[in-house]
């Protein structure tokens, strides 16, 4: 499982490199993001282009990811640009159809690797062919843009309801590497953590988003090596986690109720509290 934790500190970049985290991303994106998401409890990164060439000159394990703007009159020049500071891997977001992707890819021209984010109702429900666009090497499935654009009111609805087992089987059936959403250290969120990995181990995701949750460790941390060894040991705990559920489908098949119970009574819940008001 690759782990991906959003960053423009150089700082933190060198501690969750030593710690084990396999991507750090540059987090570009703002066209539309504030008017999508300005009135949810979200980060919203204020990255600025000069941050990828500053994380590089400190990562050289961990790969350096940076997700760019949609596709928009300008990307040509941020992509060239993001590929002379150094990135390892380009993600586009908010795409809606093949010829996005296609363009995407094109303006990349193998120069360095990419990665979708799957994060529209019109790009699942196109994902066949969006899957056909020749170059497609990796998707993540953004649940935050995704459950907005459903009309949900919880996010993990897309995993309760069968949105993310629909993506994966197209996904998995052309051998391409995926994942899904973010979490919280296990033992923390709304939804525990171990319930989502669960349904990462048994769909065959390979890669999933570090939640803002892992940010309290650099603020409780003294130094970075105690922020070094206290991040590595959450890390330890998802692998072992992992390894445990791997191939446990009894495991599965349990946890996936217990997840569909929670995602139902939160969904319940919010929609009284609503009514109410």
């Amino acid at each position: 499982m690759d782990l991906i934790y959003i960053t423009n500190d150089q700082d933190q970049a060198s501690v969750l490199q030593s710690a084990g985290v396999n991507r750090v991303m540059v987090d570009l994106e703002i066209n539309g993001k504030v008017k999508r998401q300005g009135h949810l409890d979200t980060v919203i990164s204020r990255h600025a282009i000069d941050d990828v060439g500053k994380l590089r000159s400190v990562l050289s394990t961990s790969e350096l990811m940076v997700r760019v703007n949609p596709i928009h009159a300008d990307s040509r020049t941020e992509i060239d640009r993001c590929v002379d500071l150094g990135a390892d891997r380009i993600m586009l977001p908010m795409f809606t159809t093949a010829s996005e992707v296609a363009q995407f890819l094109k303006l990349v021209g193998g120069r360095t690797k990419t990665c979708l984010l799957l994060e529209t109702p019109a790009s699942v429900v196109r994902l066949e062919s969006i899957l056909e666009v020749p170059g497609v090497e990796e998707i993540h499935i953004g649940l935050n843009d995704l459950h907005l654009g459903f009309g949900l009111s919880f996010m993990f609805e897309l995993v309760s309801g069968g949105v993310i087992d629909l993506c994966s089987r197209a996904i998995n059936a052309r051998s391409i590497k995926f994942g899904f959403g973010g979490i919280a250290r296990l033992g923390t969120g709304v939804l525990p953590s171990d319930l989502i990995l669960s349904e990462h181990s048994r769909i065959g995701s390979s890669q999933v988003i570090l939640s803002r949750d892992f940010q309290n460790i650099f603020v409780d941390a003294k130094t970075p090596q105690d922020a070094e060894r206290a991040l590595r040991r959450e890390i330890n705990k998802i692998r072992n986690h992992l390894a445990q559920l791997k191939d446990d489908y009894n495991s599965h098949r349990d946890n996936r109720e217990i997840l569909s119970r929670i995602v139902h009574e939160y969904v319940r819940q919010r929609a009284d509290i609503k009514q109410a008001a």
